[in-house]
Protein backbone atom coordinates (compact mmCIF):
# COMPACT_ATOMS: atom_id res chain seq x y z
CA UNK A 1 0.00 0.00 0.00
CA UNK A 2 1.28 3.62 -0.65
CA UNK A 3 -0.53 7.26 -0.16
CA UNK A 4 -0.10 10.19 -2.13
CA UNK A 5 0.45 13.02 -0.03
CA UNK A 6 1.06 16.75 -0.32
CA UNK A 7 1.15 16.90 3.62
CA UNK A 8 2.86 15.22 6.47
CA UNK A 9 1.86 16.04 9.75
CA UNK A 10 3.34 14.64 12.82
CA UNK A 11 2.95 13.89 16.55
CA UNK A 12 5.74 14.26 18.63
CA UNK A 13 5.45 11.78 21.76
CA UNK A 14 5.58 8.02 20.67
CA UNK A 15 6.44 9.27 16.89
CA UNK A 16 9.79 11.04 17.36
CA UNK A 17 10.93 10.75 20.60
CA UNK A 18 10.05 7.58 22.92
CA UNK A 19 8.43 9.16 26.21
CA UNK A 20 8.03 5.80 27.96
CA UNK A 21 10.19 6.50 30.80
CA UNK A 22 9.59 10.81 30.67
CA UNK A 23 6.00 10.92 30.62
CA UNK A 24 4.56 8.07 31.35
CA UNK A 25 6.50 7.58 34.23
CA UNK A 26 5.99 11.23 35.37
CA UNK A 27 2.52 10.22 35.71
CA UNK A 28 2.88 7.15 37.73
CA UNK A 29 5.58 8.93 40.35
CA UNK A 30 3.27 12.14 40.61
CA UNK A 31 0.04 10.21 42.12
CA UNK A 32 2.77 8.02 43.94
CA UNK A 33 4.11 10.91 45.60
CA UNK A 34 1.09 12.90 46.40
CA UNK A 35 -1.13 10.19 47.20
CA UNK A 36 1.71 7.02 48.47
CA UNK A 37 -0.82 4.82 45.89
CA UNK A 38 -0.59 5.08 42.04
CA UNK A 39 -1.51 3.09 39.01
CA UNK A 40 0.58 0.68 37.18
CA UNK A 41 2.72 2.41 34.18
CA UNK A 42 0.84 -0.65 31.38
CA UNK A 43 -2.43 1.21 32.98
CA UNK A 44 -2.06 4.49 31.11
CA UNK A 45 -2.75 2.89 27.68
CA UNK A 46 -6.35 1.96 28.97
CA UNK A 47 -6.94 5.80 29.46
CA UNK A 48 -5.14 7.02 26.11
CA UNK A 49 -7.47 4.35 24.74
CA UNK A 50 -10.25 5.36 25.97
CA UNK A 51 -9.73 8.59 24.72
CA UNK A 52 -9.51 13.07 25.68
CA UNK A 53 -6.52 12.48 27.45
CA UNK A 54 -4.18 14.13 24.87
CA UNK A 55 -3.07 16.27 28.05
CA UNK A 56 -1.17 14.09 29.92
CA UNK A 57 -1.89 16.54 32.97
CA UNK A 58 -5.31 15.35 32.69
CA UNK A 59 -4.77 12.07 32.40
CA UNK A 60 -2.70 12.47 35.90
CA UNK A 61 -5.98 13.68 37.52
CA UNK A 62 -8.32 11.16 36.01
CA UNK A 63 -5.59 8.13 37.27
CA UNK A 64 -5.32 10.44 40.54
CA UNK A 65 -9.24 10.12 41.02
CA UNK A 66 -9.43 6.53 40.14
CA UNK A 67 -6.79 6.13 42.89
CA UNK A 68 -8.72 8.28 45.44
CA UNK A 69 -12.45 6.81 44.41
CA UNK A 70 -10.82 3.39 45.42
CA UNK A 71 -10.35 4.79 48.82
CA UNK A 72 -14.54 5.85 49.01
CA UNK A 73 -15.62 2.29 47.93
CA UNK A 74 -15.30 2.51 44.31
CA UNK A 75 -14.53 -1.31 43.51
CA UNK A 76 -14.95 -1.39 40.01
CA UNK A 77 -10.95 -2.42 37.82
CA UNK A 78 -9.46 0.02 36.26
CA UNK A 79 -10.76 -1.53 33.00
CA UNK A 80 -14.20 -0.77 33.85
CA UNK A 81 -13.11 2.35 34.42
CA UNK A 82 -11.96 3.20 31.45
CA UNK A 83 -13.95 1.36 29.35
CA UNK A 84 -16.83 3.92 31.36
CA UNK A 85 -14.90 7.07 30.70
CA UNK A 86 -14.97 6.00 26.50
CA UNK A 87 -18.76 5.54 27.20
CA UNK A 88 -19.05 8.60 28.72
CA UNK A 89 -17.40 10.61 25.85
CA UNK A 90 -13.66 10.48 27.40
CA UNK A 91 -11.60 12.82 29.25
CA UNK A 92 -11.60 14.39 33.12
CA UNK A 93 -15.07 14.82 32.97
CA UNK A 94 -16.23 11.59 31.93
CA UNK A 95 -13.83 10.24 34.33
CA UNK A 96 -15.61 11.70 37.10
CA UNK A 97 -19.14 10.78 35.63
CA UNK A 98 -18.05 7.29 35.76
CA UNK A 99 -17.03 7.97 39.79
CA UNK A 100 -20.65 9.45 40.18
CA UNK A 101 -22.35 6.69 38.41
CA UNK A 102 -20.99 4.47 41.44
CA UNK A 103 -20.32 6.42 44.00
CA UNK A 104 -23.26 8.86 43.94
CA UNK A 105 -23.18 12.61 44.09
CA UNK A 106 -22.04 13.08 48.18
CA UNK A 107 -19.16 10.62 48.34
CA UNK A 108 -17.87 11.76 44.63
CA UNK A 109 -17.40 14.92 46.28
CA UNK A 110 -15.20 14.08 48.91
CA UNK A 111 -13.67 12.29 46.07
CA UNK A 112 -13.30 15.39 44.42
CA UNK A 113 -12.02 17.57 47.32
CA UNK A 114 -8.75 15.75 47.47
CA UNK A 115 -8.35 16.12 44.00
CA UNK A 116 -5.73 18.18 44.31
CA UNK A 117 -4.64 18.54 40.43
CA UNK A 118 -2.41 21.98 41.03
CA UNK A 119 0.01 19.84 43.40
CA UNK A 120 -0.32 17.18 40.81
CA UNK A 121 0.53 18.84 37.79
CA UNK A 122 3.47 21.03 39.76
CA UNK A 123 4.92 17.52 41.10
CA UNK A 124 4.65 16.40 37.07
CA UNK A 125 6.45 19.00 35.60
CA UNK A 126 9.55 18.99 38.02
CA UNK A 127 9.70 15.30 37.97
CA UNK A 128 9.05 15.42 33.71
CA UNK A 129 11.44 18.92 33.59
CA UNK A 130 14.18 18.65 36.40
CA UNK A 131 15.30 21.12 38.50
CA UNK A 132 17.14 23.39 36.26
CA UNK A 133 14.41 23.30 33.28
CA UNK A 134 11.69 24.04 35.87
CA UNK A 135 13.25 26.84 36.93
CA UNK A 136 13.69 28.03 33.61
CA UNK A 137 9.90 27.28 31.93
CA UNK A 138 7.84 26.90 35.56
CA UNK A 139 9.25 30.43 36.77
CA UNK A 140 9.53 29.17 40.37
CA UNK A 141 11.79 27.45 42.66
CA UNK A 142 11.41 23.34 42.68
CA UNK A 143 11.06 21.49 46.00
CA UNK A 144 12.25 18.21 44.14
CA UNK A 145 15.78 17.97 42.81
CA UNK A 146 15.65 15.40 39.77
CA UNK A 147 17.39 15.68 36.80
CA UNK A 148 14.46 15.17 34.67
CA UNK A 149 12.77 12.78 32.97
CA UNK A 150 12.47 14.48 29.54
CA UNK A 151 16.52 13.62 29.69
CA UNK A 152 15.33 9.85 28.98
CA UNK A 153 13.57 10.41 25.95
CA UNK A 154 15.13 8.08 22.69
CA UNK A 155 14.81 9.49 19.61
CA UNK A 156 12.63 7.87 17.17
CA UNK A 157 13.80 10.14 13.88
CA UNK A 158 16.44 9.55 12.26
CA UNK A 159 18.73 11.65 10.06
CA UNK A 160 17.71 9.42 6.87
CA UNK A 161 14.18 9.56 7.30
CA UNK A 162 14.20 13.69 8.10
CA UNK A 163 15.63 14.55 5.17
CA UNK A 164 12.99 12.36 2.96
CA UNK A 165 9.97 13.85 4.68
CA UNK A 166 11.75 17.38 4.69
CA UNK A 167 12.86 17.40 0.94
CA UNK A 168 9.74 15.50 -0.56
CA UNK A 169 6.73 16.60 1.60
CA UNK A 170 5.26 19.76 3.67
CA UNK A 171 5.83 18.96 7.10
CA UNK A 172 3.86 20.44 10.35
CA UNK A 173 3.48 19.19 13.83
CA UNK A 174 0.41 18.38 15.96
CA UNK A 175 0.93 17.45 19.81
CA UNK A 176 -0.60 18.00 23.32
CA UNK A 177 3.19 19.10 24.26
CA UNK A 178 2.89 22.82 25.95
CA UNK A 179 4.89 24.98 23.33
CA UNK A 180 8.35 24.79 24.98
CA UNK A 181 8.68 21.16 25.54
CA UNK A 182 7.67 21.01 22.34
CA UNK A 183 10.04 23.33 21.04
CA UNK A 184 13.11 20.95 23.09
CA UNK A 185 11.31 18.10 21.43
CA UNK A 186 11.85 19.47 17.79
CA UNK A 187 15.33 20.42 18.32
CA UNK A 188 16.71 17.17 19.60
CA UNK A 189 15.34 15.50 16.46
CA UNK A 190 16.50 18.49 13.82
CA UNK A 191 12.92 19.71 13.32
CA UNK A 192 12.76 22.95 15.07
CA UNK A 193 14.46 25.06 12.67
CA UNK A 194 12.70 23.27 9.77
CA UNK A 195 8.98 23.86 10.67
CA UNK A 196 8.28 26.90 11.71
CA UNK A 197 6.07 27.91 14.42
CA UNK A 198 2.95 28.69 11.75
CA UNK A 199 3.29 25.31 10.85
CA UNK A 200 2.61 23.85 14.83
CA UNK A 201 0.15 23.29 16.68
CA UNK A 202 0.69 22.63 20.54
CA UNK A 203 -1.10 22.38 23.69
CA UNK A 204 -0.98 26.53 23.88
CA UNK A 205 -2.35 27.24 20.46
CA UNK A 206 -5.68 25.34 20.49
CA UNK A 207 -8.27 24.50 23.18
CA UNK A 208 -10.03 21.84 21.72
CA UNK A 209 -7.20 19.21 21.87
CA UNK A 210 -7.26 16.01 20.08
CA UNK A 211 -9.73 14.36 18.64
CA UNK A 212 -10.86 17.67 17.29
CA UNK A 213 -9.98 18.58 13.92
CA UNK A 214 -9.12 21.58 13.95
CA UNK A 215 -5.41 21.79 14.05
CA UNK A 216 -5.34 19.03 11.30
CA UNK A 217 -7.55 21.29 8.96
CA UNK A 218 -5.54 24.44 9.41
CA UNK A 219 -2.53 23.26 8.98
CA UNK A 220 -4.39 21.34 5.52
CA UNK A 221 -5.29 25.07 4.74
CA UNK A 222 -1.89 26.61 5.49
CA UNK A 223 -0.31 24.07 3.34
CA UNK A 224 -2.91 24.14 0.44
CA UNK A 225 -2.50 21.03 0.59
CA UNK A 226 -5.16 18.08 -0.86
CA UNK A 227 -4.18 14.95 0.74
CA UNK A 228 -2.58 14.97 4.41
CA UNK A 229 -0.78 12.29 6.42
CA UNK A 230 -1.14 12.22 10.05
CA UNK A 231 1.25 10.32 12.13
CA UNK A 232 0.46 9.57 15.44
CA UNK A 233 1.14 6.43 18.24
CA UNK A 234 -2.53 7.08 19.94
CA UNK A 235 -6.50 6.27 18.77
CA UNK A 236 -7.03 9.77 19.20
CA UNK A 237 -4.61 10.53 16.58
CA UNK A 238 -6.21 8.52 14.10
CA UNK A 239 -9.91 10.07 15.09
CA UNK A 240 -8.17 13.23 14.65
CA UNK A 241 -7.54 12.45 11.21
CA UNK A 242 -11.27 10.71 10.85
CA UNK A 243 -12.78 13.86 11.74
CA UNK A 244 -11.02 16.12 9.42
CA UNK A 245 -11.42 14.11 6.38
CA UNK A 246 -15.64 13.98 7.55
CA UNK A 247 -15.19 18.35 8.44
CA UNK A 248 -13.28 19.27 5.22
CA UNK A 249 -14.61 17.22 2.52
CA UNK A 250 -12.55 19.21 -0.16
CA UNK A 251 -9.86 17.34 0.98
CA UNK A 252 -8.52 13.29 2.11
CA UNK A 253 -6.74 12.81 5.33
CA UNK A 254 -5.61 9.79 6.26
CA UNK A 255 -4.62 8.41 10.14
CA UNK A 256 -1.28 6.93 10.12
CA UNK A 257 -0.33 4.57 13.29
CA UNK A 258 2.99 3.79 14.92
CA UNK A 259 3.56 0.92 17.38
CA UNK A 260 6.64 2.85 18.96
CA UNK A 261 4.05 4.48 21.78
CA UNK A 262 1.57 3.23 24.03
CA UNK A 263 -0.02 0.62 21.71
CA UNK A 264 2.73 -1.95 20.46
CA UNK A 265 2.60 -5.39 19.02
CA UNK A 266 0.06 -7.37 17.25
CA UNK A 267 -2.91 -6.22 19.97
CA UNK A 268 -1.39 -2.36 18.91
CA UNK A 269 -2.09 -3.05 15.17
CA UNK A 270 -5.54 -4.50 16.37
CA UNK A 271 -6.74 -1.40 17.94
CA UNK A 272 -5.30 0.51 15.07
CA UNK A 273 -7.30 -1.38 12.61
CA UNK A 274 -10.31 -1.50 14.27
CA UNK A 275 -10.29 2.29 14.73
CA UNK A 276 -9.90 2.31 10.71
CA UNK A 277 -6.50 3.75 10.50
CA UNK A 278 -5.26 4.19 6.74
CA UNK A 279 -1.94 2.20 7.75
CA UNK A 280 -0.10 1.07 10.99
CA UNK A 281 4.16 1.10 11.04
CA UNK A 282 6.59 -0.30 13.31
CA UNK A 283 8.05 3.30 13.39
CA UNK A 284 8.36 6.14 11.77
CA UNK A 285 11.40 4.78 9.65
CA UNK A 286 8.32 2.77 7.57
CA UNK A 287 6.92 6.26 6.55
CA UNK A 288 9.10 7.68 3.25
CA UNK A 289 8.38 4.02 1.95
CA UNK A 290 4.45 3.79 2.49
CA UNK A 291 4.51 7.70 1.04
CA UNK A 292 6.28 6.92 -2.25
Amino acid sequence: MTIRADAVVLDIDGVLVDVADSYRRAIVESIDRVYDRTIRKADIQLFKDAGGFNNDWELTYAAALYILATAEGYDESIETFTDAIAENGGGLEAAEAAVRDELGARATQRVTDRLDCERLRDVFQQLYLGAELYRGLEGDEPDIESRGFIHDEPLLLDDETRTALLEGYDVGVVTGRPEAEAEIALERVGLEAAIPVDRRFTMDDWEEGKPHPKALVTLAERFDAETVVFVGDTLDDIRTATNADETDPDRSYYGVGVLTGGLTGEAGRRKYDDANAAAVLESITELPALLE
